[in-house]
């Protein structure tokens, strides 16, 4: 496995020295605190005010992404329910380093996509194999003729007919609408592309409002609410357009027939943020838990970039402290720490402690700022999962665990996941149920458990 998850350097290195380690865990830990982004807000809505500007929204629109065609069927609501400006930006979507699976993530935005529309009551078809290239053509031709109010307008009709593969009715919005040449088009793709670089961004289906980023219509509940605080809100109903699902357990319980598959690494901070919510619901309705931990990306070949890394963390930080989730205060545990981790894994999981151990890792590592790279840090952490550290010592380093990491990001490839955490809900005969990535999905397979059980009774 070693082999083939070289060493990238840069903001991908897996080893950092370990005055590198300790400054991008203060630089981190500064990033995530709530008290500085909210002053940081006021600072940016006084100098909005101080120079007369409009609540200006960016929204960044990629035309073949599932994602990005969720956010579009929300923007005549945004721009009706709040007093707001949006200017809308057609782009490419991650380019180089910043997606290194372009073609999984298409595949999974398409899939997530469909399973998601439903339950924020909007529109998404089931659409296996990628857009028609000439009909994504078509779209974006049509769609940079718009400015920025006919965008908002016509972006989701659009792409209702695109999805469809519904070349004639592209063609008729084509002639209502205006389409831009071939040459136009390319042009407005490349300022669209150059305006979110500038902004420090990268993908598509993206809000961005006052230097923060919003992913489609899963953040828009961070935006709306940033919207409700400041008093820009037009409507009574004080109601969100896109609130975030909560994760219920429900009342119906498991005999622990259904398996919740949970993939998870020692140093993802989105993974820190969700896993002992993953553990709790697995108890609350009774199904088995099944822990498959994998390497961190970086660690398994997964090129990254430190605008990609700044985003993740400050996301994480955004989504853990809406949910009222410890998280922040950091100490890098890539490389080294992690293979210690890990290394401990196997002895922890035959004492019945292997997700006791990832629990107090990623506690450690996320919330208690603690430096897993030496004795002292990992004996803490050992000690916190209840394990005794004059066991656990004879065993740091031991190899052995390799093999286990490796077949399980095998079999999250094949089920069209590559990022962590992602779930499977398998049914009593191993069947998938849903498998999906992100820990702003876990609502989601709380909803299936139920619905599958209700159907069982």
């Amino acid at each position: 496995m070693s082999d083939n998850f070289k060493e990238q350097g840069g903001a991908a290195t897996m080893d950092p020295s370990p005055v590198m380690r300790w400054l991008t865990s203060r630089v981190m830990t500064r990033l995530c605190q709530p008290k500085r982004l909210i002053k940081r807000r006021a600072s940016l809505e006084k100098e909005r005010e101080k120079l007369g500007q409009p609540h200006v929204v960016e929204y960044f629109h990629q035309v073949d992404d599932g994602y990005s065609h969720l956010a579009a069927q929300v923007l005549q609501s945004l721009s009706e329910r709040y007093q707001i400006k949006i200017i809308c930006h057609i782009v490419a979507g991650p380019q180089g380093k910043n997606s290194p699976e372009p073609e999984l993530l298409l595949k999974l935005s398409r899939h997530d996509a469909c399973q998601v529309a439903p339950e924020y009551e909007l529109e998404f078809p089931q659409h296996d194999q990628p857009l028609s290239p000439g009909l994504v053509k078509l779209a974006s031709s049509i769609l940079s003729a718009q400015d920025s109010a006919g965008f908002v307008e016509h972006a989701a009709e659009v792409g209702r007919a695109l999805w469809a593969d519904d070349e004639l009715t592209l063609k008729e919005l084509a002639q209502q609408l205006g389409c831009a040449s071939d040459t136009n088009t390319a042009d407005c793709i490349a300022a669209g592309n150059r305006r979110q670089n500038e902004l420090k961004h990268y993908s598509g289906g993206m809000f961005y409002y006052g230097e923060e980023w919003y992913w489609g219509v899963d953040r828009l509940y961070h935006l709306e609410q940033r919207f409700c605080d400041l008093g820009v809100n037009l409507q009574s109903d004080a109601r969100l357009l896109m609130p975030r699902p909560p994760i219920e357990p429900g009342q119906l319980r498991d005999n622990g027939s259904l398996t919740l598959e949970v993939y998870a690494s020692l140093r993802s901070p989105y993974t820190a943020v969700i896993f002992d919510r993953a553990v709790k619901l697995a108890r609350d309705t009774g199904v088995t838990l099944a822990v498959r931990p994998v390497l961190p990306m970086v660690m398994r070949g997964v090129p990254a970039t430190r605008q990609k890394g700044m985003y993740i963390f400050a996301d994480a930080a955004r989504e853990a402290y809406a949910d009222g989730v410890s998280f922040g205060n950091f100490y890098d545990p890539i490389g080294n720490p992690a293979r210690r981790g890990y290394s401990l894994y196997p002895w922890a999981c035959e004492q019945g402690k292997g997700v006791a151990l990832i629990s107090a890792f990623l506690s450690c590592a996320f919330v208690e700022s603690i430096n897993l790279n030496n004795d002292a840090g990992l004996k803490k952490m050992v000690e916190k999962a209840g394990l005794e550290w004059s066991e656990a010592k004879k065993r740091v380093g031991q190899p052995g665990w390799e093999a286990l990491l490796e077949t399980n990001r095998l079999e999250m490839y094949a089920s069209g996941l590559w990022g962590v955490p992602s779930f499977r809900l398998l049914d009593e005969t191993g069947k998938e149920l849903l498998a999906l990535w992100g820990q702003d999905r876990l609502w989601l397979f709380a909803r299936v458990i139920q619905r599958h059980l209700s159907i069982r009774q």
